[in-house]
């Protein structure tokens, strides 16, 4: 008798589970294929456009350039330990009509040659909504657009925005690096900054900084990126809070578990903002898990479909793709054309000094001006091209993370920036717990040459992670 109830009790919330989540679901389903029907229209018919002007197009070839981008000599030297030299993949496609060709950007060795020859052959117009390479398929709107005549929004349909907002970004580092990067970017015409935070860094003494700097207006999201430290966020995120130049946080808990989410979403005072959704933008979104959401480095086509969500659920997002101009002028394009694409979007092109393109988009007071010229509106400049293929930046050697707590306690990591997560999420190592609110300052220990620093990058080495006690010499153990 009790197993048959349970079984039926069980049933029964078996089956309204699966209600809700078909109702759920069914309702992102409809959002999201009204938004790709109406979003196919205006490419088919701008397809018709360029049949009457160029008749059949045909990709012949796609050239590859691999290119480095030198960092702004003010944010070197923290992104040069976090990454390395920055690079890129710059494609240019042509077609069978000269003077026709699209241009794609791509991160490091970008796409595959099996890959790359999926398009050879291929008309433009057959990538639309193209689910395959962001990069590849920027360069298809790209072509789009020229041979029709209209800029890349037109291509998706209406545009929402003449002007879409656009944030920076930085790394987390020493306070007054910090405080530079406000300066910095506020001139420059950037009203907002990201970052990661860093338990190598104690955040408050970050918030004091930069709000010592900062412009009235200018704000700070902070990514927490899924958690990683022992900190009780909700507490963390009100401390954070209290600074005016605080403004968002993105990604403060497990993306898995979207009740939490929504309950600190009742908590903070500030938007939370979800990047790794658990659902992929679908039934997450309806149950209203974030304030805000990041789509980051999604293909085109996976785009059009979670903006179909997101306008359904009346929810702002951006696009987070990193890139050049090539890049910058693409994303400009989606959040201008994307109903609710309202939160500012971030490219990082603004870290580095220089760019394979003629045009130059820039922020005025933290907004872009959506090109009008036909397809992205960048330009590739050869001599720009060239000098960046022959670049050669010095790639950067593994170092030493000196952290000093306020008791003296010292603690030596290594830092390798083919591996950066660790700057920000050193639990995945497994080696101490952490706080991003722990009284710590922190050096990055170059190699000097020392005898110094040998004995310490050889006992880190063996040891993992090396903490001593006040006073205690730093000695190999052993030794």
């Amino acid at each position: 008798m009790r197993t048959n109830k349970r079984n039926r009790k069980s049933g029964i919330e078996h089956v309204v589970l699966n209600r809700r989540r078909f109702l759920t679901r069914s309702a992102a389903a409809l959002a999201t294929g009204g938004v790709i029907l109406n979003g196919w229209k205006p490419a088919l018919a701008a397809k018709k456009v360029a049949d009457s002007a160029f008749g059949k197009i045909t990709i012949t070839d796609i050239e590859a350039h691999p290119i480095q981008l030198p960092y702004l000599d003010w944010i070197h030297y923290e992104l040069q330990h976090f990454y390395g030299p920055s690079k890129r993949t710059i494609y240019i496609v042509k077609t069978n009509h000269p003077g026709l060709v699209g241009l794609g950007d791509a991160h490091e060795g970008g796409e595959s040659d099996g890959v790359i020859q999926q398009y050879i052959g291929t008309s433009p117009f057959d990538w639309i909504g193209d689910e395959t390479s962001l990069s590849l398929g920027t360069a298809m709107y790209d072509l789009m657009g020229k041979a029709a005549g209209v800029p890349v929004y037109k291509l998706f349909g209406q545009r929402f925005r003449r002007f879409v907002p656009c944030g920076s970004w930085t790394v987390s580092t020493h306070p007054e690096r910090m405080a530079t990067a406000v300066r910095e970017y506020a001139a420059r015409g950037y009203r907002w900054l990201k970052y990661h935070l860093s338990p190598f860094e104690n955040v408050i003494d970050q918030m004091e900084a930069m709000q010592a700097v900062a412009p009235k207006g200018f704000r700070v999201m902070h990514d927490i990126t899924s958690g990683g430290s022992i900190d009780h966020i909700p507490e963390l995120l009100e401390k954070i809070s209290r600074y005016p130049i605080a403004g968002a946080f993105e990604d403060p808990g497990l993306p898995r578990d979207i009740e939490a989410y929504i309950a600190l979403r009742k908590r903070s005072r500030l938007p939370i903002v979800v990047h790794h959704s658990p659902l992929s933008f679908t039934f997450d979104v309806l149950q209203r898990m974030g304030d805000a959401y990041i789509v980051g480095h999604s293909r085109i086509g996976k785009v059009i479909e979670f903006a179909g969500v997101f306008a359904a659920a009346n929810a702002p997002f951006m696009c987070q793709n990193v890139g050049t101009n090539i890049t910058r002028a693409m994303t400009t394009h989606m959040q201008a054309a994307f109903k609710t694409a309202t939160w500012h979007f971030h490219s990082d092109k603004e870290t580095w000094k220089d760019d394979p393109t003629n045009e130059t988009l820039e922020p005025i007071n933290g907004f872009l001006r959506v090109p009008e010229e036909p397809g992205l509106g960048v330009t590739i400049n050869s001599e720009a091209l060239d000098r960046l293929k022959r670049l050669k930046l010095p790639e950067q050697e593994r170092w030493i993370i000196k952290t000093r707590f306020d008791n003296g306690t010292m603690m030596y990591n290594i830092a390798d920036p083919k591996r950066s997560i660790f700057l920000v999420r050193p639990d995945t190592a497994r080696l101490a717990p952490m706080s991003y609110d722990a009284p710590v300052t922190t050096e990055w220990w170059d190699n000097d040459g020392t005898p110094e620093y040998k004995a310490m990058f050889e006992r880190i080495e063996k040891e993992k992670i090396v903490i001593l006690r006040p006073g205690e010499s730093p000695a190999p153990s052993g030794s």
